[in-house]
């Protein structure tokens, strides 16, 4: 199995980004760091008819406001995943896309601020927030079921149907997820 968790965080409201550099970086780091080892691990797991995991975000379904690169990196992570997963169906290796919402570490803090910084708060509201413990269990069940995408939270679900039918609302939703001093004005 392979599950490609390495990721960096990043909460900047767009307008106030002045050097994409730390975009590019972000990207290398979320979306690239998973390609390339699922490139190198992908004879291994063809032999062994494994299993790999691509650990999103619900930032790679529903777009957050004050966090367009990160879920740039989730969505593209999700797009390149949905396809390698119909790729390799014939050969036998299951791809599972893990989608939590906030989980209480503190990669918020570490992620990168508008000026590409280091943030050292997080820019979303943490009360809450999912343990590592049940995350893990969370994904690794989805994997051991070999099911294509685990959906970690109730509002993550509801958020992704209403998607389809009340895309507004859900904006209203993924506002009301960040914390006040990070909310656009």
């Amino acid at each position: 199995m392979l599950v490609n968790n390495a990721g960096r965080s990043a909460h900047a409201l767009f307008e106030e980004v002045e050097d994409l550099d730390w975009y590019e970086e972000l990207m290398r780091v979320n979306l690239w760091g998973a390609v390339w080892c699922t490139q190198a691990a992908l004879p291994h797991l063809k032999a062994a008819r494994g299993s790999i995991v691509a650990v999103s975000s619900l930032a790679g379904l529903i777009g957050v406001p004050g966090r367009t690169a990160y879920s740039a990196t989730k969505f593209a992570m999700t797009g390149f995943f949905e396809a390698l997963r119909a790729e390799l169906k014939g050969a036998g290796v299951s791809v599972t896309t893990a989608y939590p919402g906030v989980v209480a570490t503190r990669i918020r803090y570490r992620g990168f601020n508008a000026q590409g910084e280091e943030a050292g708060a997080s820019g979303l509201k943490e009360e809450g927030a999912m343990s590592v413990e049940e995350c893990a269990r969370l994904i690794i069940a989805g994997m051991n079921a070999r099911k294509r995408e685990v959906v970690m939270t109730a509002k993550g679900k509801l958020g992704r149907f209403l998607k389809l039918l009340a895309p507004g609302l859900v904006e209203k939703m993924a506002l009301a997820a960040l914390a006040d001093e990070h909310r656009p004005r």
